[in-house]
């Protein structure tokens, strides 16, 4: 089954866009867009990037392995908060990243507790 095309067309509809439109944003031809579309082309993984990020989707939504098209709160999709980022922590050894990682999760799930008790 072809899910990509049919998402990919789903998407733009909802967004009102043209194949002409879509296709100038993500800088490809109308016809390679077109190709996606009916399911007689798949783009490398560069190109499936870029058309999430455009449709602010997952990549997996697109490939139809998940019905949610984000999954990942918007929050947690911001690059900025990507905690490799923060100044130190390519220094912590791996054990202590997975420290930290559990850290940020025990938090999330205390927050997470608060605000169903509110």
């Amino acid at each position: 089954m072809a899910v990509f095309g049919d998402r990919l067309r789903l998407l733009r509809q909802q967004k009102n866009l043209t194949q002409d439109e879509v296709a100038k944003a993500l800088s490809i031809s109308r016809g390679a867009y077109t190709h996606y579309e009916i399911n007689k082309r798949q783009p490398d993984f560069a190109l499936l990037q870029k058309i999430a990020d455009f449709f602010d989707v997952s990549t997996d939504f697109l490939l139809g392995r998940v019905e949610e098209k984000n999954p990942m709160p918007e929050v947690l999709r911001d690059p900025s908060l990507n905690i490799s980022y923060y100044k130190g922590y390519e220094s912590l050894s791996p054990q202590e990243q997975e420290i930290v990682k559990e850290q940020i999760r025990h938090t999330i799930d205390a927050l997470q507790k608060l605000k169903k008790s509110k």
